[in-house]
């Protein structure tokens, strides 16, 4: 019975993903067309509300298609409150709840990962912090961004 339900399971969680996946990155594209600024501003007005929203509500969806429940206890810090948000360690798929879970705060991500497919796009949108593995002031250049982003009194999401 339990293998009869994972294959006809396994193709639906999959089909689903992938759409919810093509959804989250139709809201990216969307939200940051025709951005001025890109990257060195941050996204304001509609545009952040749409990314906070939508990506946030369809990572939830996504880990609830796979099987995932995730329950806060507490109170999640505020921006003004906490503007860097320290998760480790982050080493899996896992950290995708947390960013879901604190409205989808702009993170730390190597420059690469920018250019990938799809995913590229929707990481675009949550104005990472690129860490250039080619650049020797890499580690002071991220250091001196995290600074000012977090010292913006809230123009800038927090950063993870």
């Amino acid at each position: 019975q339990t293998v009869v339900q994972g294959i006809i399971l396994l193709p639906l969680r999959a089909i689903c993903i992938v759409f919810i996946l093509l959804l989250a990155w139709l809201s990216a594209s969307i939200a940051t067309c025709c951005q001025p600024g890109r990257g060195f501003l941050p996204l304001k007005g509609w545009r952040r509300r749409m990314i906070q929203t939508t990506l946030s509500g369809l990572t939830r969806v996504a880990y609830l298609v796979m099987g995932f429940q995730v329950k806060v206890k507490g109170k999640v810090a505020s921006q003004l409150e906490a503007p860097i948000f320290v998760a480790a360690p982050h080493s899996s798929f896992f950290d995708a709840i947390i960013c879901a879970l604190t409205g989808m705060p702009s993170i730390v991500s190597r420059a690469e990962n920018l250019s990938t497919p799809v995913f590229g796009t929707i990481l675009s949108s949550l104005q990472p912090v690129a860490v250039s593995r080619q650049d020797p002031d890499s580690r002071k250049n991220t250091v001196a961004e995290i600074t000012r982003r977090a010292l913006s009194r809230g123009q800038w999401p927090q950063v993870i």
